[in-house]
């Protein structure tokens, strides 16, 4: 499966930054081994759906000291049997334009 998610504290920082607290669910993410991408709104991750989401839980647990509430956005892709869908979605549609 693929899985977009945001993720974020209640509120931001004294700075108004969300940063430190999403620099803590991304080291989660990383530490998964998971293949990742981290966008300006969501991160995508994929893997298998008991892997994938305990990676999500970890990172809502991540998050906690930064609030006192976390808010969650996800959407998944989910596909039996296929792997390896987070660039060869991409190439398929970079395939098709190059052909334009």
């Amino acid at each position: 499966m693929l899985l977009a998610f945001s993720i974020a504290p209640s509120s931001p920082d004294d700075r108004g930054s969300y940063s430190e607290a999403v620099a803590a669910a991304l080291r989660v993410v990383r530490d998964s081994g998971l293949p990742h991408d981290l966008g300006s709104m969501f991160t995508t991750i994929e893997g298998e759906w008991d892997e994938v989401m305990a990676v999500v839980k970890a990172c809502v647990d991540a998050m906690e000291p930064y609030g006192d509430r976390v808010g969650l956005v996800m959407k998944a892709d989910i596909r039996a049997g296929h792997t390896g869908q987070m660039t060869a979605k991409v190439e398929r549609v970079e395939g098709l334009l190059a052909g334009d």
